[in-house]
Order: C-alpha cells, then structure tokens, then sequence
C-alpha cells in the first residue's frame, strides 16, 4: 500500500512543484554550450562555448516541463531551452538584438536545472 500511495502521490506533488517553480521564475538553467543565431541578416554558429546561467521566463519553463512530461525529443527539450537564454541573455528582456530571430543550442558541453526557493 504504501508504494502505491508513493506512486500516485508524488507525481502530484511534483507536478504542484513545477507549476510554483514556473510561475516564480524559480527555474534556473545552467548550460556550456555553442549558440547557432538566426536573423532578419542571416544565421551563425558561435564557434565559442558559453557558459550561461539564467533563469527560464515562466512560459518557457511551462513550456519545458510539460513537453517533458509528454515525452518530447531532446533535440526539442534544447529549442524550449535555448528560447530562455535567447530572450534573458541574448536580448536583454526586449532592450537589444530585436531582429535575433532563433537561437539554438549546437554543441551542448553541459545542461543542469536547478528550482530556486
């Protein structure tokens, strides 16, 4: 009994916990990677690694966590990802870069997830 308790109730609460974490803008992503970019002028690939940490706007981390609950790809869990860094980092909530149109993991070295508070 008690297993079947665990089973049916910590996925609620881990669910309860994301959705908190989300709406927070609690969701922390730490990544080494190379960025491709996409613009109205063309697209690269940073030939340099990054090391970035920044946290998810809360639509990406929605976004992230209920894409991984329906078993999206890793190559998409990456787009969800790479879309944080690309509108916190990159452009600077809005104040540069306005024409970047995609930014997209290329080489990712590392990629952790921390949920702050």
């Amino acid at each position: 009994m008690d297993a079947e308790v665990r089973r049916l109730w910590q996925p609620r609460v881990r669910r309860r916990a994301e959705q908190r974490a989300a709406a927070a803008g609690a969701v922390i992503v730490e990544t080494r990677a190379r960025f491709g970019f996409s613009s109205a002028a063309g697209s690269t690939d940073d030939p340099d690694m990054r090391r970035i940490t920044q946290p998810l706007p809360p639509d990406r981390a929605r976004e992230l966590f209920e894409a991984h609950h329906a078993g999206t790809s890793e190559r998409d869990l990456e787009r969800i990802v790479a879309a944080g860094p690309h509108q916190a980092y990159f452009q600077e909530s809005g104040t540069r870069a306005e024409d970047l149109d995609v930014v997209e993991l290329t080489d990712v070295d590392y990629i952790d997830f921390d949920i702050q508070g």
